[in-house]
């Protein structure tokens, strides 16, 4: 039987909403109206299947998904598809944001059977959630070379019914294949990964490099944060000025393109063509923490300050439209606005005259490449196909930018009259430490209060409200209510959040945080066996497969972030543990890094960690007045090899990280800079000779 409630809209008129209108996700709840008879994953979907005796059909997608929106209009709000569904099949729907683990197994499903993966992701399971077919989208009518859903669920249902241990074997086959693709390796090496891996990983990017417009291989084309972070810190260890060169033509390209949101700031999850011109319009969290602190990342290494400004962009709107009331960030923004793809981005020629005026807007017309015959379906994609630089030296007007900034205001300021895309309003506790990271990092980078301001307020929000009361995370926050138990990447990326948090405030307090996490994470994540973590804990639901995350998709991997924040840690802390720890998964990862390197950046920029970070600075300073005017000299470059620890007054708040700053303290009242190599420790430098010494290092 059908479980069904009914509500009332505003003007009274009955609709029916499914089990999915108790759901905290934004995602479900897209769903709830839907007449497919949907339940959310539990127990309950696969009893009602065995009792029915029919197939459970799994549907993961996530909101900002424009595919999943085309999906749903022509398929699960069709009476008839519907009717069929609830007839033939126990239907599920899951948000992967809320239940990465899932989508990770299941996605590894449709890799192995159809090789390529994407969301919607449409899986056919048995009663025991074992996988026996899967594909992404399709059409409610044959199309594009691809069968209707309609002939796909009866296919389906036929063979269910007339071919059932040819389904089971099928379905037991994937499952153990599943089983070890999870794992990923067998056994760890006996020493570290060498680091001619990480020399070959990136002599690769070289070759793969679009050299004309930036990014790696063709389109479609993805940031690839982890690999630009990877070239950087490989460019500025090495000296190698290609691997810096490489990285700039990608974010400059980019910067240019219409990934990027000129108008409103952020960027767009990916750009459909090879020159960053037409994007995937959806806005996500993660991307955007990253780009931003990739940006940053950027201008430390290189002095431009173009990088600074685009990073400033992208935090500036997520500050200005992506906080919640509590304090945390909202995931993502969708790609649509009333059914069109893109609608709320795009302009034509008139609506910025009429915004900026004629010379004005004719003047940022050309800038911005908007014309009348249009680069988008006859609208246009802001984008700069010559930089503003070289317009207003080939106009002689030195202003140019200011006044070009300014136009962006007033059209952002025009375009919020537009109806807006849809917004993902949960908080996914990964994705909000990104954010967090982020604004710590540029905060202290660029001598911006405001952003370090910003993430203690988003941390505290975590600790406050995204913690159980034994201290473990939880995964999503919505509307007041936490929920879901946390996965290694939310543990790994609040850690190195709060390590870059220190840097930044200099409290550390969140040193003690990140170390009680730490804890945590190696108890319950860590594979004591065989060495590197699980995504998901040791006392999580029981699924299918029990995953180890290596490969970098747009989010580094929880191995690699968990490796990269416990060697942080433990040069911080001085802990062997943690640095034991991540070892031992550098050494289970041996044969990834050997094979499949391309896909592991975080990884290759963990090991380089581990090989070289035999630097601890401590700065002592008499203040926290002082401390601000010296943070831009301790941290503005990017060392991505030197731990960086403070010292704040006589009496200093330094919890955990007494064992690297025992014995540092100010000298003749002023700031004292302590620099140790491989536990040698050369002598104090103070004051003025140590501001010239930060200057050259």
């Amino acid at each position: 039987m059908r479980m069904v409630v009914f509500a009332y809209d505003f003007l009274g008129a009955c609709v029916i909403v499914n089990r999915l209108a108790k759901s905290l996700s934004p995602y479900l709840l897209q769903h709830q109206n839907n007449p497919v008879d949907w339940f959310p994953w539990g127990e309950e979907a696969f009893q009602k299947a065995r009792q029915s005796d029919v197939p459970v059909f799994l549907s993961i997608g996530y909101a900002a998904c424009h595919w999943c929106h085309v999906m749903e209009h022509e398929s699960f709000e069709n009476p008839s598809i519907a009717a069929y569904l609830n007839d033939h099949f126990v239907s599920i729907k899951v948000d992967r944001e809320e239940r990465p683990d899932l989508d990770q197994i299941y996605m590894n499903a449709l890799q192995l059977m159809t090789g390529r993966g994407g969301w919607p992701m449409s899986v056919f399971l048995n009663h025991d959630k074992q996988p026996f077919y899967a594909g992404t989208y399709w059409p409610a009518a044959a199309k594009f070379g691809m069968p209707g859903f309609p002939q796909v669920l009866d296919a389906l249902s036929h063979a269910w019914k007339n071919r059932r241990s040819e389904v089971e074997g099928h379905a037991t086959q994937v499952t153990s294949s599943l089983g070890q693709l999870a794992i990923g390796v067998d056994a760890p090496a006996s020493t570290l990964p060498a680091e001619s891996v990480i020399v070959d990983a990136t002599a690769h990017l070289l070759e793969v490099l679009d050299p004309t417009d930036g990014g790696f291989g063709g389109a479609p084309k993805f940031p690839h944060a982890t690999d630009l972070d990877l070239l950087l810190r490989r460019g500025l260890t090495t000296g190698n000025a290609k691997l810096i060169a490489a990285a700039e033509l990608t974010l400059d390209a980019m910067a240019r393109g219409g990934i990027r949101d000129h108008i409103g700031g952020g960027f767009a999850r990916y750009s459909v063509d090879g020159k960053w011109l037409v994007p995937h319009f959806e806005k996500m969290l993660y991307d955007n923490a990253l780009l931003a602190e990739i940006y940053v990342r950027a201008f430390q290494v290189t002095g431009h300050d173009r990088h600074a400004l685009v990073a400033k962009e992208i935090l500036d709107y997520l500050e200005r439209e992506m906080i919640d009331p509590s304090g945390g960030f909202h995931c993502s923004e969708d790609a649509d606005s009333e059914g069109v793809e893109g609608k709320y981005y795009v302009w034509t020629p008139q609506e910025v005259i009429e915004v900026l005026g004629h010379e004005r807007g004719e003047r940022f017309c050309r800038v911005y490449d908007i014309c009348e015959t249009g680069n988008f379906e006859g609208a246009n994609i802001p984008n700069l196909p010559k930089s503003i630089a070289a317009w207003a030296e080939a106009w002689s007007e030195p202003d140019l930018a200011s006044d070009l900034a300014l136009d962006c205001q007033r059209l952002r300021d025009a375009r919020l009259g537009r109806v807006r895309p849809g917004r993902d309003d949960k908080i996914v506790a990964a994705w909000n430490a990104l954010a967090i990271r982020a604004f710590a990092v540029a905060g202290a980078v660029l001598n911006c209060p405001r952003y370090i301001e910003v993430a203690e307020t988003s941390a505290t929000f975590m600790f406050d409200h995204m913690m159980s009361e034994d201290g473990r995370l939880y995964h999503a926050f919505r509307q007041g209510q936490s929920h879901l138990d946390a996965y290694v990447d939310d543990y790994a990326y609040t850690i190195d959040a709060l390590l870059a948090l220190f840097e930044a405030s200099g409290r550390a307090r969140w040193v003690g945080r990140a170390t009680q996490l730490a804890d945590d994470m190696i108890a319950h994540f860590e594979d004591s066996d065989a060495g590197g973590f699980f995504y998901t804990a040791d006392d999580a639901e029981k699924l299918i497969a029990r995953t180890k995350d290596w490969h970098d998709g747009s989010l580094v991997s929880g191995n690699a972030a968990a490796t990269m924040a416990l060697l942080k840690l433990s040069r911080l802390i001085g802990s062997d543990a943690y640095r034991e720890a991540a070892q031992r998964t550098l050494k289970l990862a041996d044969s990834i890094l050997k094979t499949q390197a391309a896909a592991c950046g975080a990884l290759l920029s963990a090991l380089d960690r581990c090989l070289h970070d035999e630097e601890q600075w401590v700065l002592a300073v008499p203040d926290l007045e002082t401390m601000h005017e010296w943070r831009v000299r301790f941290v503005g470059r990017f060392r991505p090899h030197v731990t960086l620890s403070w010292v704040i007054g006589q009496a200093p708040e330094s919890g955990p990280v007494a064992s690297l700053n025992r014995k540092r303290s100010v000298m003749d009242g002023e700031p004292t800079l302590y620099r140790c190599r491989n536990f040698t420790c050369d002598r104090p430098v103070i004051g003025a000779e140590a501001a010239e010494l930060l200057g050259q290092a």
